[in-house]
């Protein structure tokens, strides 16, 4: 096995400029181990990339540098241009592309500490990126996105929309199995199962970035638009664009923040700013899907807790569990409540 410095080397040899040097460092903000953020240096100039390999794994890893051409095509979504893709390297290394670096701080290490007038900047961000995303891009069926002779295709498709929402959750209460949620599964089940008459069967499938958060977003505070790219398109999907507003209000309001009216305010300016590039009705119907919605995400993000959290102390997770926990109650609470 070689080491990381030794991968990127073979990808500069097969794919990169001439350079003198190099230097590499690894994303903060709960990136992947196998994305790194190299610059060179040649005749006395720094340039700077991203080289991505791919993960140990079954992965649909070559739909993702497509999806950055096709994204770029279709929308003004801030995504990284690719410089190369390899599938097949002649290098001794995994599968690989390498992208422009985009300038800016990784948003999950920033957000926190945001002032409420930057937050909203961002969210109301996020919701114009989201509204393009879902008027531009449409597909045939619902399902995850892959690539088949150079196309992107719905792999596992489904016309109705119940239907695939049901199974994408059944997929994430499998993999509790071994996990230190795994004692929630039945409870999670019991309060889902019965809720599921509430999501629609039909609608039109657009593209959803099923890991739109804020450890996947770079951010320039002093920017018009702070939101300088969208990142890891990896998980991508066909899927009623509801679900991913639920989603996103979970990933950056519902589990970072307790005050009521700051989680208010940062709502509205999504809505507005999705409404801007869509329209979209965010009445009673969506505010009874909506935990229904987050509950899955949260019962994604459960499944892959102990990865998230292998390099924190054991304190940070004891305490990152007991916030799931404390997420999951109340999920529950407000789905049972509609």
């Amino acid at each position: 096995m070689q080491t990381p410095e030794q991968d990127i080397e073979a990808v500069l040899k097969e794919s990169g400029p001439d350079y003198e040097g190099f230097q590499f460092e690894t994303p903060g903000g709960g990136h992947q181990s196998d994305v790194y953020m190299v610059t060179l240096r040649h005749n006395g100039e720094a340039y700077e990339v991203v080289v991505k390999f791919k993960p140990q794994g079954d992965v649909p890893f070559a739909v993702e540098p497509c999806l950055h051409d096709f994204v770029a095509a279709r929308t003004d979504v801030p995504v990284p241009r690719i410089l190369v893709y390899e599938d097949n390297p002649d290098a001794d290394v995994p599968p690989y592309f390498v992208t422009e670096r985009i300038h800016g701080e990784n948003l999950a290490e920033e957000f926190a500490g945001l002032s409420t007038d930057d937050r909203q900047r961002v969210l109301a961000q996020s919701g114009r990126i989201l509204g393009d995303m879902h008027s531009e891009i449409g597909f045939e069926a619902f399902g995850r996105l892959t690539l088949h002779d150079d196309r992107i295709i719905v792999s596992d498709w489904m016309g109705n929309w119940r239907e695939y929402f049901e199974s994408l959750t059944r997929s994430h209460l499998s993999h509790l199995a071994g996990t230190p949620f795994e004692d929630m599964t039945d409870r999670a089940w019991d309060c889902i199962e019965p809720a599921l008459s509430m999501v629609p069967e039909d609608g039109v499938p657009r593209l959803v970035h099923d890991d739109f958060r804020p450890a996947n977003l770079m951010f320039e505070q002093t920017a018009d638009a702070p939101i300088t790219a969208v990142l890891d398109w990896q998980d991508v999907l066909a899927a009623l664009p509801e679900y991913n507003l639920a989603q996103t209000e979970f990933l950056f309001i519902d589990s970072s923040f307790q005050d009521p009216e700051l989680r208010d305010s940062l709502r509205t300016v999504f809505h507005e700013g999705y409404q801007e590039m869509r329209p979209m009705e965010f009445d009673e119907g969506y505010e009874q899907r909506r935990p229904l919605y987050q509950l899955s995400t949260l019962l994604w993000r459960m499944a892959g807790f102990e990865a998230a959290f292998a390099d924190e102390s054991g304190l940070a997770t004891a305490r990152a569990e007991a916030q799931y926990r404390q997420q999951f109650e109340r999920l529950v609470e407000e789905i049972q409540a509609n």
